[in-house]
């Protein structure tokens, strides 16, 4: 028997919608269930031939087990190493290099010193920085938000360069990411699962949460497959096999806004209906593939274009 596993936090709607569609699809050998964990000893494997992450990016504990499955021989959706080793600028540095469109961007040091360091742990960097330089390139309104983070957290508008200095204040010891404002006419948020199943859904931030799905953009067959192939790209190169995508046109171009999205949203009630239905059902037949094609004590994982040309020493495009 195969087991696909859910490992989830406070979200119920989606982690039982996919146990109940995987086992109601009645395939021989394969069946889902909540991920149990008793206790974890190094190198030896799960009982999961599948796990679906949906919430160690906040818990410790989970992320070392997760490793600890993967190197055993767990597929794991998505890949903890990788996951661990990604962030939002890394992620903006990577488009540029494969002809993503995405807004000038700056990465800020904390404004307050990390935990156990000093002035001399800082001895590389200049003080003051080329804050004339940084406003010029990324110019005003800006975003301010942390280099590694989601959810809306610390995230800052900011019209003008007293703006900039009175909320970086209050940032602590986030490392922070300065960012172009994209004003844009249309705006995408983008499910991709499996590296080819991309879902593009019209979505209006400016919302208040529970309405940013209800927009009534409409985009031509052109611009969609325009964004599907930049959907595509995005996850093809980073190894992600569940993601989101969120795209801004701005001029007809479109700008990849936030793409380290690796446990997104899939919570039927703000999602809506048909995207949730979607998610579930695509998400879960990926889960069965992943299943079917499991080798015990193979390296199961999806690595991404990036990694593998860094193996290699290929050029990225």
């Amino acid at each position: 028997m195969k087991k696909i596993g859910i490992l989830y936090g406070q979200e119920r709607s989606f982690p039982m919608a996919i146990i109940e569609r995987v086992n109601s699809k009645g395939i021989d050998g394969i069946t889902a269930e909540p991920v149990r964990i008793d206790k974890v000893m190094q190198g030896e494997p799960t009982e999961y031939a599948v796990i679906i992450d949906r919430i160690s990016q906040d818990v410790p504990f989970y992320r070392a087990y997760l490793k600890n499955a993967a190197i055993t021989g767990t597929a794991v959706i998505n890949n903890p190493f990788w996951w661990s080793a990604d962030e939002k600028f890394f992620n903006n540095c990577l488009a540029t290099k494969i002809g993503v469109p995405v807004p000038k961007t700056v990465i800020l040091p904390s404004r307050d010193l990390p935990a156990d360091t000093t002035d001399l742990s800082f001895a590389n960097l200049a003080y003051p920085l080329d804050w004339e330089g940084i406003f010029k390139y990324v110019g005003f309104p800006a975003y301010m938000k942390p280099f590694a983070g989601g959810g809306w957290k610390n995230v800052y508008r900011l019209n003008n360069v007293d703006e900039f200095f009175e909320k970086h204040s209050e940032t602590g010891e986030l490392v922070m990411l300065l960012q172009e404002e994209i004003v844009f006419d249309e705006y995408y948020r983008c499910y991709c699962i499996g590296g080819k199943e991309v879902r593009i859904m019209p979505y209006e931030p400016r919302n208040p949460h529970h309405l940013r799905y209800s927009a009534s953009f409409t985009p031509s067959a052109e611009r969609l497959k325009q964004m599907e192939e930049i959907v595509l790209k995005i996850n093809q190169y980073l190894g992600y096999d569940f993601n989101t995508v969120e795209l801004a046109l701005r001029d007809g171009v479109p700008y990849a806004i936030d793409f380290c999205n690796p446990a997104p949203d899939a919570d039927r009630n703000s999602v809506g209906e048909d995207n949730f239905n979607w998610v579930v059902e695509t998400a879960a037949n990926f889960a069965i593939e992943k299943a079917q094609s499991y080798q015990p004590g193979k390296d199961n994982l999806t690595w991404g274009k990036f990694v593998q040309h860094s193996s290699t020493r290929k050029p990225l495009i």
